[in-house]
């Protein structure tokens, strides 16, 4: 049995070890946070639609609404892989050999907008790969339902007459495209080229200003899923799910960029979409805060620059607007305030968190349990 209070000694004398919430701290604190781990909803998603190729879907989006696509998606899933291994006898020991790698389907999920922006992507790609949509039914305007329309029939193709013994069907032509985009007449020798829809989709992953994207080559869908409307569900929304296959996966990795973050991560930071404006908390003395970001002590480090800028022949109009800016925003926030009360308390929380992160747990609870620095400060008695 130890004596009382040898948990305390060990602390102080003992060496330092990982203990308590510490172990947590110095493992994804360290070094910028290198270690904690990304958060699920900090992502973006841009798919790169081959407009530049397909003449059609230029007129079908421009740069804003292919940016905005990213926007609607609700969930995206990773790519994962599938390795091939077979396990083979080398003289009866066990040998296992790699044969190929497949790369699995991915699942994304949209938010069914009611500007139809997700429907009009998969009805162009639907209508770009199969025939099926370019035959027009009733009388409706192209837009709706139809990129096609056939000259000779005013109401379009009669879809619910059985032509199947008649040598003069109206429309034969079904199902997946093959040809070239261009070759419309199926011309022998004609081009066959067809470029694909999506020349790629590119999932970004965000944290800590900086990014690592997943970039999926030459995608294809494989099913695309309406939703399903339901009474029952008052507070659901409706969304669109598509599972897609690709040829292969490139992994990137960098910084944010400052001004123009869709230089780096394309298509983020939209001003259609992001308010870019600077938040008011960002500038110096705007936080009622002495040692905090924005605070005081910031406010005065930055009319000091200002100051010296304009001194030394290095500022102009914009450091004396700046200085004066500063030390009006930090008047307005410190007005009426006790400023050396906020500075002792923020002293003393300062310090306390340094003993927190420092000392062992047994001493650590006597600091919790005090209102001072190092121990309880005692209640004042009258005189």
């Amino acid at each position: 049995m130890g004596y009382f209070g040898e948990d305390i000694l060990k602390g102080f004398f003992g060496a330092d070890g990982l203990k308590d919430y510490s172990h947590a701290s110095k493992t994804f604190r360290s070094n910028g946070y290198e270690l904690s781990p990304r958060y699920k909803f900090l992502f973006h998603v841009f798919f790169t639609i081959n407009t530049g190729q397909i003449p059609s879907l230029q007129a079908a989006f421009g740069n804003d609404d292919i940016a905005t696509i990213g926007m609607m998606v609700k969930t995206v899933q990773l790519p994962t892989y599938t390795i091939g291994v077979e396990n083979l006898n080398q003289y009866n020991r066990k040998r296992l050999i790699q044969t190929k790698i497949d790369y699995n389907p991915v699942n994304i999920v949209f938010n069914d907008d009611q500007g139809d922006l997700i429907r009009t992507m998969w009805y162009n790609y639907y209508s770009y790969y199969y025939k099926d949509p370019s035959q027009k039914y009733d009388n409706t305007t192209n837009i709706n339902g139809s990129i096609g329309n056939l000259q000779s029939l005013q109401n379009g193709f009669d879809y619910n007459s059985r032509d199947i013994y008649n040598n003069s069907r109206q429309v034969s032509d079904w199902g997946y495209i093959g040809e070239g985009y261009q070759d419309s007449s199926r011309i022998t020798g004609a081009n066959t080229n067809k470029p694909p829809f999506f020349r790629d989709i590119k999932i970004y992953g965000l944290s800590q200003k900086k990014f690592a994207s997943y970039v999926l080559i030459n995608p294809l869908i494989t099913d695309f899923q309406h939703d399903t409307y339901d009474y029952s569900q008052g507070s659901g929304t409706m969304t669109h799910t598509m599972n897609i296959r690709y040829e292969t996966v490139k992994y990137y990795s960098g910084y944010v960029g400052g001004q123009t973050p869709s230089s780096t991560v394309v298509g983020f930071a939209d001003p259609n979409h992001y308010d870019t404006r600077r938040s008011a908390l960002a500038r110096p003395g705007a936080t009622a805060t002495v040692f905090g970001q924005g605070g005081l002590l910031d406010a005065g480090a930055g009319i000091l620059d200002d100051l010296n800028a304009i001194a030394e022949g290095r500022g102009g109009l914009q450091n004396v607007i700046g200085a004066v800016q500063k030390a009006g925003t930090a008047f307005e926030t410190f007005k009426g305030k006790d400023i050396a009360s906020i500075a002792n308390q923020e002293a003393k929380l300062g310090a306390k968190q340094i003993l927190q992160a420092s000392l062992p747990g047994a001493v650590r609870q006597v600091v919790n349990a005090g209102n001072g620095v190092f121990f309880p400060t005692p209640p004042k008695t009258g005189g």
